[in-house]
Order: structure tokens, then sequence, then C-alpha cells
């Protein structure tokens, strides 16, 4: 692990995108809320959150960082059927969120898969990057979900 003791604790932001592609019926089914398992963006916002919590766990050699704040956000694109998923991770600390972020956003995607498979296993994660982050030695792209150009797509 890095040591970060010499560095002086700064408010740090980590904005994180992942895509996952449906069928166009899984797509309906997730817009009328009738899936089997429940409501597909609650259960996978909070798996998100959760799994923010638990990114040192997860990925050796990751700090474990206080989160000050966790936001997940959804948008929905019916014509290509795609989800995207948005993971801001914000901390006052000495190291940055950017794991946290992507750790968020893949396990909703994730969580999006678990509760559409059992209408159909064609479905396709990814991509998934970092939109930017802010409050290090080395900031980048954006960290704001209002500074994001969303297309044509439907936020949830």
């Amino acid at each position: 692990m890095v040591d970060v003791s010499h560095k002086h604790p700064t408010v740090r932001i980590a904005l994180a995108e992942a895509v996952i592609k449906v069928t166009p019926e899984i797509m309906n089914l997730i817009s009328k809320n009738s899936l089997k398992k429940g409501d597909v963006f609650a259960v996978a916002r909070i798996a998100g959150i959760t799994a923010s919590k638990k990114t040192s766990d997860l990925i050796p050699l990751c700090h474990n960082i206080m989160l000050s704040d966790v936001k997940i956000q959804f948008r929905i694109d019916k014509k290509n059927s795609q989800i995207y998923i948005y993971a801001r991770v914000k901390t006052h600390s000495t190291t940055g969120v950017e794991m946290e972020a992507l750790t968020a956003c893949s396990t909703s995607a994730l969580t999006i898969y678990d509760m559409c498979k059992a209408v159909s296993h064609d479905m396709t994660l990814g991509p998934i990057k970092l939109l930017g982050k802010s409050g290090g030695k080395e900031d980048f792209g954006q960290v704001e979900f209002e500074q994001i150009y969303y297309g044509d797509t439907n936020e949830i």
C-alpha cells in the first residue's frame, strides 16, 4: 500500500460511468417496473453505495477511506436498450476515491444483470470508465452530474 500519511487531507470527488446493454424485452420490463425481483434501480443504487463503502475489502492495497457522500444516478437510452450508471463519490481525505466510484457503478451494473438474467442472459456490461476526479494533484474531467452531456436519454 502507498504511504499517504505525509499528504494533507482535501475534498476529493470522483465520477465514474458504467453501461449495461439489455434486450428490448428487458428494457420494457424495467421501464414498467415489472421484473420479478423488484425495483431494479432502487436495488442497484443500494448495491452500488454499499460496494463503494467496501472497496478496500475487495481491491488489495486500496486504502480504507471514510466516504462523506455517494450518489448513484441512472439514465436509460430506450432506443439502444442501454442503461448508463453514474457514481459520484466524495471524501475529505489524503487519497482519492476513483476506485470507490468505479466499484460503485460496476456493482450497480452487475446488480442490474443479476435482477434481469431470468429474462435473458443476452446483456453486455461496459464500458466502465472514470469520467473525472478532483481534489488531488492531477485533476481531470467532470465530477458533477450536471456537467455530463447525456444525449437522448432519460434520468431515473
